[in-house]
Order: structure tokens, then sequence, then C-alpha cells
């Protein structure tokens, strides 16, 4: 079996940030990847960098999905792991968030999720060795955290989405976990990393002391995509420095 990474992987949300880090890594193991998103120069950038194929993609478009999807399979002959990195977060209680902004919450978070998962799993239910898919989540998703209500509400929904998904196609060897980030270093959260009180204060909330770094999130995808772990199923992995399972303080 093959366990160095090598493999043919498609990484939704590929061209910054978590997403970005994940092409990087599966390449370097000596992974054929595509990439996609939405921002042609950010996917030029990662292509040219690591040699990864990209195309433009807006993954709340079903339809789009699975023609990616099918493409990708039909190009190289297989698909050994899908990741979904598309998301967004709004940082506002609920009763200041506006029907348009919780509609695109649930939309960039919950319908990407969906609509990689659903478009994935027709391909890999085919093969004999299946096929791993990784989500990701949030810190937020079971833990109750200030002004986190729609991101909160979208990422929960990916988890139970996952979860579901990995009862209904264990029988075809088709893995699918989530990944649960805490507070993490990417263009998406600038606004709170690179304010000094604002990522101070955040940085306490988790146990470690300190903002994930996107290496380190998708290190922990890679590990699911990788064949070695092909015991690990339905499960949501925490890389949140503690933050939903420790006390920061005493």
């Amino acid at each position: 079996m093959n366990t160095s990474g090598q493999g043919v992987y498609l990484v939704v949300g590929g061209s910054s940030g978590i997403g970005a880090e994940v092409v990087r890594q599966l390449v370097a193991r000596g992974g054929r990847v595509v990439a996609t998103g939405r921002d042609a120069a950010r996917l030029e950038a990662i292509g040219a960098e690591t040699g990864a194929s990209v195309f433009e993609l807006e993954a709340r478009d079903s339809t789009a999905v699975d023609a990616v999807v099918q493409r990708v399979q039909a190009d190289h002959g297989r698909l050994d792991g899908v990741v979904n990195c598309a998301g967004s977060i709004v940082l506002k209680p609920a009763h200041l968030i506006t029907d348009g902004e919780f509609a695109d919450t649930l939309a960039i978070n919950l319908t990407t999720a969906f609509n990689v998962l659903r478009a994935s799993v027709r391909v890999l239910m085919r093969q004999v060795e299946g096929g791993s898919i990784v989500l990701c989540s949030s810190a937020a998703a079971r833990r109750g955290l200030l002004n986190h209500e729609a991101i909160a509400a979208a990422k929960a929904g990916v988890e139970g989405l996952a979860l579901a998904a990995a009862a209904s196609y264990a029988r075809y060897q088709v893995r699918v976990n989530c990944v649960a980030p805490g507070l993490t270093r990417t263009p998406l959260t600038r606004a709170l990393t690179h304010n000094e009180a604002v990522a101070k204060a955040s940085a306490a909330l988790h146990p470690l002391g300190r903002i994930g770094e996107p290496a380190e999130v998708a290190s922990a995808i890679c590990w699911l995509l990788d064949k070695a772990q092909s015991w690990v199923t339905g499960q949501v992995i925490g890389v949140d420095g503690g933050l939903r399972t420790v006390q920061a303080k005493a």
C-alpha cells in the first residue's frame, strides 16, 4: 500500500492559506495535485510555485464541482483524496447578522462542503481502494465562542455531514474526516491576527498560548489523506492548541 503521499489529490480552496499549504505538502510528498479557487492570480502563483495543476472554480456551483472532479479522475485515471478548504468567516452576534450574511456563510462553508463531498464520492465509491475526503470545520463548532453564531452553525453542519457520509460510504472504503482548527494565521483571518490586541487575546484563549500556522493544520489534513490511515474515518480532529477541550488557565 502506498503510504508516501504519492497519489492524485484535489484541493478545493487551494490557492491560499491552509489550502495552499496542503498543496505544497502533497506535492513535496510526490503527489499529483489539482488546486482550485476563485482568485486567478493566487491560483497561478501556487501553480507556478509547486507545479500543481490549477482550475478556477466556484465551489458553491454543484455542476462546476462535479465537472472538475470528473475531469481530475479522467485526466489521471484515479482520484485518491479530496480536500475542501473553501471557507469564510463573519464575526458578529446573531442579532446583527443580516439574512444575506448568514446565507453567504452557509453557502461558502457548508454548501461547498456538500458539493465537494457529493461529487467526490460518486468517483471514489467506484474505485476498489476507495479514497479519502477531508472537510474543514472549526473549533467554534463545538465550543461556544463570542460572536461566532453564523460560522459555528455552518461548521457544525460540516461536522454532521462528515460523520453521516463516513457511515454511508464506509462499505466502499471511502473515508470521510474533518479537521477543526483554532484561530490560524491566514489571509482570511488577517484582520484578527494583524491586530496586536486581538491577536494577544485570541492567543490567550488557546491553552498552548499562541495562534496556529497553516502548515500545522495542513499537516493533519495530509495525514488523513495518507493511505496509511486506512483505519481512520468519521473523526473530527482538533488542530486548535487545545481550544475545544483544554482549559486555558487554572
